[in-house]
């Protein structure tokens, strides 16, 4: 479904990202984990066509998505959670997710896709009429997928949905996040703690400075001291 090949991203003269090659097939979950500043989110972005690439493609579907504006990238089936969740603010809960809705056309009713959005966070049902600005952040994140999610995605980005949570927010996104895979909708989630990394997750990747240096099955991940020191899983 989607297809990085040979992905070199530079920004203001600095390399960020080096040949990075990964894929994601239909209904799979796979990890990019990596520490800060690893290259995670600028692998994210370059997907959306926030980032243009020095080298490289990026596929969808068979389909090249480099020089594609944002807007075209999710009208194909794309949905974006970005890191910093960016709510609109001035728009209640019920209007930052049917906004999305506006985007792309699908099978589904707009009522379909917003009361699918609610099924798999019901916390928040309660919300709705609540502003933006007026969420903790756990609740702001919350919304961010969700409003993803309503645009009714074959694939979903997510870029550290569990960053800033509190304890008691964690497992409620973390069962939100196995629902939407249940669901049938393909995952790639961009974290830095492995032990964050979604239980359905069939293939992880680890970047470390811009490069991929391990592509395998998470359990392999776990047992390589080597890839647990880079990712902080072991002194």
């Amino acid at each position: 479904m989607l297809a990085v090949r040979g992905l070199t991203v530079d920004i203001q003269a600095s390399r960020i990202l080096r040949d990075v090659t990964l894929e994601v097939g239909e209904r799979e979950v796979v990890a990019l984990v990596g520490r800060n500043g690893a290259g995670k989110t600028t692998t994210l972005r370059t997907v959306m066509g926030y980032l243009r690439p020095a080298a490289g493609d990026v596929a969808f579907k068979g389909r090249s998505l480099v020089g594609l504006p944002t807007h075209a990238i999710a009208s194909l089936g794309i949905g974006f959670s970005p890191e910093e969740s960016e709510v609109f603010g001035d728009l209640t809960v019920a209007e930052n997710i049917e906004i999305a809705t506006w985007t792309r056309r699908s099978a589904r009713t707009p009522a379909e896709r917003v009361e699918r959005a609610y099924a798999v966070f019901p916390k928040l049902r309660g919300y709705a009429a609540r502003g933006g600005t007026q969420l903790s952040g756990g609740e702001r994140k919350m919304l961010s997928v969700a409003r993803a999610l309503a645009l009714d995605p074959d694939l979903l980005l997510l870029d550290e949905p569990f960053e800033g949570l509190s304890p008691a927010i964690v497992p409620l996104v973390a069962e939100s996040i196995a629902e939407i895979a249940r669901l049938g909708v393909a995952i790639l989630v961009a974290e830095s703690n492995i032990h964050h990394v979604p239980e359905r997750t069939s293939r992880l990747y680890v970047l470390e400075r811009g490069e991929i240096v391990f592509a395998g099955k998470p359990q392999d991940a776990l047992r390589d001291a080597a890839v647990l020191r880079i990712i902080g899983g072991a002194p």
